[in-house]
């Protein structure tokens, strides 16, 4: 069996689980509620106050979805009760972050701002403290759609391997790279 697919999810208490007549599962949480369509072949079951997550052969293709769904039920299940967190430092001379509500207001250096309007699902906070790097921080209940939108904002201005500038994941180890100067002897 899938390793993944084959370990149960816990139901915390105050989650509330749901399969509809067209396979979609909705989990109910205290911060909130999320939809997730589950292939026909799987079946998502309720034993002892853990989701079980079956597959109906060895097929490879059964197999792949066998661990696939019991991951994103997985993390609906953690997003409706912890939510997610993820922050991002801008590292770069003159590098600014500022939000007015869902807007995030970018500067990375070249000769326009980059005004990014985030979905109402996300929370977007930013710091910029002295001495420190810009900051943004971004909560959701949604694990697929906060990283979809943290990826978007780093293409905005990935970090380069000379001198690390760009916006990065906090925590982030870049691969440095030595310059021209480093070679010559």
């Amino acid at each position: 069996m899938s390793r993944v697919g084959k370990s149960p999810i816990a139901l915390p208490q105050g989650v509330t689980f749901t399969l509809s007549a067209d396979n979609v599962v909705t989990v109910k949480g205290p911060k909130g509620e999320l939809h997730q369509a589950v292939d026909s072949d799987i079946t998502v079951e309720v034993e002892e106050g853990q989701l079980v997550v079956k597959r109906p052969s060895d097929q490879k293709r059964h197999k792949a979805l066998h661990g696939l769904y019991r991951a994103l039920i997985n993390n609906m299940v953690v997003g409706v009760t912890t939510g997610y967190k993820l922050e991002q430092e801008l590292v770069g001379v003159g590098y600014r972050a500022t939000n007015t509500g869902n807007t995030l207001d970018l500067v990375l250096g070249y000769s326009h701002h980059y005004v990014f309007e985030l979905p109402t699902e996300i929370k977007v906070t930013t710091t910029a403290e002295k001495g420190k790097n810009p900051t943004i921080i971004l909560e959701s209940i949604d694990k697929q759609l906060i990283g979809q939108v943290a990826a978007k904002i780093r293409s905005l201005r990935a970090p380069e391997p000379y001198k690390g500038k760009g916006i990065k994941f906090v925590g982030e180890i870049l691969r440095r790279k030595a310059g021209k100067s480093a070679s010559k002897k």
